[in-house]
């Protein structure tokens, strides 16, 4: 692998273990009911919900993801590398390149995505706050 490839690698995998390490969580709106509990109660609540969720073996990320889009950049970036390399008379290195850049591409493509929590955590989530008297218009 070249110097070029491995520290565009190196920025791909620092990148991606920045992105994935922000979760999102629930944004609530103030209705009358996070007014008279507060903030604190609030948080505390969603974070009664979320615990309830991986409880039941809801698991809010998406870290599969991570692994099948990398592994996709690599052979899309190998393939389309080689055949750079191969019009240069380098087809190895062309393949080497290129895996090593896709897979890179993909790697943070899947982390941010990964970011996401699971729709199915999301939708357990705001069903308990919702049941709670919350009202969730979103997540950041």
């Amino acid at each position: 692998m070249t110097n070029a490839a491995r520290s565009l690698l190196t920025a791909a995998v620092s990148l991606s273990i920045l992105g994935a390490c922000a979760s999102k969580d629930p944004v609530l709106y103030p209705n009358a009911h996070f007014k008279t509990v507060g903030a604190t109660t609030a948080e505390r609540d969603i974070d009664a919900c979320i615990a309830m969720a991986e409880d039941h073996g809801v698991d809010a990320g998406q870290a599969e993801g991570v692994a099948g889009s990398t592994a996709a950049g690599g052979a899309i970036g190998g393939a389309a590398g080689a055949a750079g390399g191969a019009v240069l008379g380098r087809p190895g290195t062309g393949a080497a390149v290129g895996a090593a850049s896709g897979a890179a591409g993909g790697l943070v493509r899947g982390a941010l995505k990964a970011r996401d929590p699971d729709p199915v955590f999301k939708r357990f989530v705001e069903r308990c706050l919702r049941e709670r008297g919350y009202d969730v218009v979103g997540w950041r």
